[in-house]
């Protein structure tokens, strides 16, 4: 029982932290139809200047500055990058933005090093709420907890429930119609596109120290990313929140069983014979695929439901 409220409760922080990760994405690619292999470069960005910003003037000013600063940067390299790119295609979109990655992670390395960061988790939340078959809960995931569930929120209600909400969601498809409104449609691009930086940066500013600050964070979980919205679906907010969630389960309880294939059979009174085929495949424990459960979800839904978990069918 201890193993499964804890496993539960640590999937759902994690899952949050990708959901908080993923839904920029999310949103760039649902409003403007841009898939950003650099969104997660930007999710790194956060964290590194939410510790420099941290290290002169605090946490809670590094919360609202460094996503602030990733999100002028974002909309930058949508005003003066992809808008230039876009006229050639998607396939130009996906070079820039895969040439930006590399980018980035050069110039962190180059400004702070290969080293990780001692990004600390603040004093004032650095302790237990609560314990648990003698486990402790620190406070800071519940605070990651409610950012995410705040931010999941938040842009619900702005999507579907303002007037801006409409102005971006009908700027993607009907962009002549809007222009012909009065509103500045590249204008809206760029905010969306900014903005979704921007929560990639906040993601980083509280991730960073809940995980690890290093050169590599970015390559760590930036195809985790790519996996959450395609099982979630392509531009769905709530797909992106359920996938987030499952996909963290999936990890998080693969590391408790340590049963293979062999073991399960086994239970069943089934032996397989001295030497059967792929006998190494047969003996892997589950604790050891984790990381490749994802993926192999991901497959499973372009199979059987290329649209994902909220994905909208083509009419």
């Amino acid at each position: 029982m201890e193993f499964y409220v804890i496993s539960l409760l640590n999937s759902l922080v994690f899952g949050m932290l990708l959901f908080m990760l993923s839904s920029g994405l999310t949103l760039i690619f649902g409003m403007m139809g841009v898939l950003n292999f650099a969104h997660a470069s930007f999710y790194m960005l956060g964290a590194y200047f939410g510790y420099q910003i941290s290290t002169f003037i605090g946490f809670w000013p590094a919360l609202v500055i460094a996503p602030l600063l990733v999100g002028v940067l974002g909309a930058g390299v949508e005003r003066y990058g992809l808008r230039t790119v876009h006229k050639h295609g998607h396939v130009a979109e996906l070079l820039f933005t895969f040439g930006l990655a590399f980018m980035i992670e050069e110039l962190v390395l180059l400004i702070w090093g290969r080293v990780a960061l001692n990004y600390q988790v603040p004093a004032s939340m650095d302790f237990t709420i609560f314990t648990l078959f003698e486990s402790d809960f620190p406070f800071y995931r519940l605070f990651m907890l409610g950012i995410s569930v705040i931010m999941f929120v938040a842009l619900y209600l702005l999507l579907t429930k303002t007037r801006t909400g409409i102005i971006i969601q009908a700027a993607l498809t009907h962009p002549e119609g809007v222009g012909m409104l009065g509103h500045n449609v590249p204008r809206v691009f760029m905010l969306v596109f900014g903005g979704g930086s921007a929560l990639a940066g906040m993601a980083g500013v509280i991730g960073g120290n809940y995980l690890v600050t290093s050169p590599s964070m970015a390559i760590l979980l930036g195809p985790i990313v790519f996996v959450v919205i395609v099982v979630g679906g392509m531009g769905s907010l709530t797909g992106a929140l359920i996938a987030s969630l499952l996909i963290s389960a999936l990890q998080t309880f693969a590391v408790g069983y340590d049963y293979s294939l062999v073991d399960l059979l086994a239970l069943f009174n089934i032996e397989l014979g001295p030497d059967p085929w792929f006998s190494d495949l047969w003996r892997i424990k589950i604790e050891n695929t984790g990381p490749l459960l994802p993926y192999v979800l991901m497959v499973v839904m372009l199979i059987f439901r290329p649209k994902g978990i909220m994905g909208e069918r083509e009419s």
